[in-house]
């Protein structure tokens, strides 16, 4: 039964009572005047009286009755619309909204462990996954694709734009060889050439090299000496002197190459962070980005590639999102049932949260819900609070027939007891 329904069925009741009452004050006109018609007399009256009163009383809540003088002081609430919405927006701020009510409930009910009991379960971890994989393949269909491959482009342009390629650059070498870091780049580099000039592959193609460079330059005295001995000899000279330079620069920190290469390194760096045409070409090279079509073209399928993928995944049997979250509700479960310091701490943090949050939180919903009554039309928000309540009401009406009978009686009685005094 809906509402409305309700009010009716429940008008008509109260109706029935007032009715039943009018009915038995017009039959006792008709009865022989006696003790008891008089007391069936009292209660109907009483009754009758009990019943206009109360359906005065609810009646003038929500309309306006034209009785003279009294007229001014019915349809109340209409006519206090908005200091209703004011007391009521105040009401759920200071019973419901406020900070330390809010801090009690989670102290009371203790959200964190809950939480943490509901996750250690599988079927529960299992549940969630299952939820969260059907929120994302269902925001995958609601986003546009048009506005995410924009945001993605225009981020990338942002980044791209914000970043001093020539300066970061510098700045980023400086870090890596402070405290001399950049000489182990250079000890690693020597020992992993020395491998390859030991390397056979490596010698037989220094050998040939020079091999192919005296029958290039000099075919006739090539043609009259041992070429291929020459070069292998010529390559087991060649690595010699390279493995003896090698092995000088490793073995001696102050050598002059490794100064040199001191030098050079500081000297870029500098030139990174401060040379114009280093930060020119820098520029360039940014223009060039921002403007490349192969760029650009993949920032645009970048999304579209990224979302076919998370569709497929996610409409999978076996996603493995789903595993993952699922696993990571477990993880998480886990972690917080077994260290109640964790606990302790993300509750605390909860509580710090909502203090920060509450107030700000709590006078919006306030202010929202006064301006949201005060906007509704006198009528409608008259219908509303009688259509939630007003069956309740009539009930007023039936207890006042009710007891304003008994009122009537008690009344009549009283009245008798002279005469019955004066009888005895």
């Amino acid at each position: 039964m809906t509402k409305e329904a309700e009010l009716r069925q429940s008008k008509m009741l109260a109706l029935a009572f007032f009715a039943g009452a009018a009915s038995l004050f017009v039959l006792t006109l008709f009865l022989p005047q006696n003790w008891w018609t008089g007391l069936l007399r009292a209660f109907s009256e009483a009754a009758m009286v009990g019943a206009l009163a109360d359906w005065f009383a609810v009646v003038a809540l929500f309309k306006r009755v034209p009785i003279p003088i009294v007229s001014r002081h019915t349809e109340i609430i209409p006519k206090n619309k908005e200091r209703i919405a004011d007391n009521l927006a105040l009401f759920v701020h200071e019973k419901f909204l406020d900070t330390d009510s809010i801090i009690r409930l989670i102290q009371r009910h203790d959200p964190v462990q809950k939480v943490a009991d509901w996750l250690v379960k599988p079927a529960n971890t299992e549940l969630l996954g299952q939820h969260l994989v059907r929120v994302g393949a269902w925001m995958l269909d609601f986003i546009e694709d048009t506005a995410v491959q924009g945001f993605i482009r225009r981020a990338v342009h942002a980044m791209v734009n914000s970043v001093d390629l020539s300066k970061s650059a510098g700045t980023i070498l400086e870090s890596l060889t402070r405290d001399g870091r950049h000489h182990e780049l250079l000890n690693e580099g020597i020992t992993q050439l020395a491998r390859l000039l030991d390397n056979a592959d490596t010698q037989a193609t220094i050998s040939q090299g020079i091999v192919d460079w005296l029958k290039e330059d000099y075919a006739f005295i090539e043609s009259m000496l041992p070429s291929e001995l020459i070069g292998r000899k010529g390559a087991g000279l060649a690595v010699r002197l390279a493995s003896g330079i090698l092995n000088k620069v490793a073995a001696d920190p102050r050598h002059p190459l490794r100064q040199r290469f001191d030098t050079f390194t500081l000297e870029f760096i500098e030139r990174l962070k401060a040379d114009p045409s280093f930060t020119e070409k820098a520029d360039e090279i940014k223009a060039y980005l921002l403007g490349d079509e192969t760029l650009n073209g993949y920032l645009a399928t970048l999304w579209t590639e990224l979302k076919g993928w998370l569709k497929k995944d996610l409409h999978s049997e076996d996603s493995s999102l789903r595993r993952r979250l699922v696993a990571t509700g477990a993880w998480v479960g886990k972690v917080l049932a077994e260290d109640p310091q964790l606990r302790a701490s993300v509750a605390e943090n909860l509580e710090s949260a909502v203090r920060g949050v509450a107030p700000e939180l709590a006078s919006f919903l306030t202010r929202h819900i006064a301006d949201t009554v005060k906007q509704w039309d006198d009528r409608e928000m008259s219908e509303q609070i009688e259509l939630n309540i007003g069956k309740d009401l009539q009930y007023i009406r039936i207890n006042g027939t009710i007891v304003g009978g008994l009122i009537g009686v008690t009344l009549y009685l009283l009245s008798q007891v002279p005469a019955l005094l004066q009888q005895g």
